[in-house]
């Protein structure tokens, strides 16, 4: 109702400026009239249209009915003219909206948890792989990045690995700083160990030297440790678990120290302590990957499969197993 009182008056000041020249005043006191009839005008014109115009039209203040006083104030006649034949339409008359035949929808991000799966699909880190080295858009390459904080540390780190040789800045510090807070953490809590077994006693010092090759083995594991490190890693485990194995009641360091062995490559050490482990009470399908793999690795292929076969068939389900039991049982 406003504008269209505004409208109204524009129109009266604007024909009333135009009358001041069929008057019999002089040339000064004319333009004087019509100047300040015209001024009027074009106010309440851009007043009128700035009130009916759509929100995203009337800011930013003043610019927006500025531009509209501009085009009606500094054409005499025609300017106003101009803005009601062009505007009035559009703000009377607005255009239909055409009925949308599809809904387009945008590529969707990597999800920030993992989906959930059946029993019978494999978790597989192929996908993030597949990210990091064909993904052309940055952000997706982050976001599978940030996607490893959820999987497991074993599975992880190779992902991590392979993003440090990222094309993006972003992309390969983000994943050195992942990896740097890892190995981080585990060395505080090999450091924080070594500090109190210098006071243990009895027990106590026999579950610290459990606890230390537990962590320098965790280095090892996950390949946070490579070649001459990793040799001093692994050394550091061996030392410590035989310590813990001089302390009786626990039958799981056994099977620490077999893989500490199994891992230099001391095939006869691994064997020894895996038999001594079940012998201590370690059940034998904890110590049957072990075996298979000793088995493997001394060619000795039938036994790879007899070692297999005592797994359980939940166990042979998941993953590494299945793809395991698939080729050999």
């Amino acid at each position: 109702m406003i504008s269209k009182w505004l409208f109204s008056g524009a129109l009266l000041f604007e024909i009333g400026s135009w009358v001041a020249f069929h008057q019999q005043l002089s040339v000064a006191q004319a333009t004087t009239l019509y100047l300040g009839a015209h001024l009027l005008s074009s106010a309440m014109l851009s007043a009128g249209i700035w009130l009916l115009l759509p929100r995203r039209y009337k800011f930013p203040l003043p610019w927006s009915p500025l531009f509209v006083f501009s085009l009606a104030f500094f054409v005499p006649g025609l300017g106003a003219i101009g803005v009601a034949v062009s505007l009035f339409p559009a703000l009377y008359l607005p255009r239909r909206k055409q009925e949308q035949n599809w809904d387009s929808r945008g590529v969707p991000d990597l999800p920030f948890r993992p989906q959930e799966r059946s029993k019978a699909l494999m978790f597989n880190d192929g996908g993030l792989q597949d990210v990091l080295r064909d993904a052309p858009d940055t952000e997706k390459r982050l976001t599978a990045l940030f996607a490893t904080r959820r999987m497991p540390a074993r599975e992880a780190i190779p992902i991590l690995k392979l993003a440090l040789r990222d094309p993006a800045d972003d992309v390969r510090l983000l994943a050195y700083s992942m990896l740097d807070k890892q190995e981080s953490e585990i060395n505080l809590r090999i450091e924080t160990t070594l500090r109190q077994l210098s006071a243990a006693e009895g027990v106590h010092q026999a579950a610290l030297h459990d606890a230390l090759a537990r962590w320098y083995w965790e280095l090892a594991y996950l390949g946070l440790a490579q070649g001459s490190v990793l040799e001093h890693v692994l050394e550091q485990a061996r030392e410590h678990v035989e310590q813990a194995l001089s302390a009786a009641g626990n039958p799981y360091a056994h099977v620490l120290a077999g893989r500490i062995a199994l891992e230099q490559t001391r095939l006869d050490a691994a064997k020894m302590h895996f038999n001594q482990a079940e012998t201590v009470g370690v059940g034998v399908q904890t110590l049957a990957p072990f075996r298979a793999e000793i088995a493997f690795i001394e060619g000795r292929y039938e036994d790879v499969s007899r070692q297999l076969a005592r797994l359980t068939e939940d166990v042979l389900q998941r993953p590494p197993f299945a793809a395991l039991a698939k080729y050999w049982l």
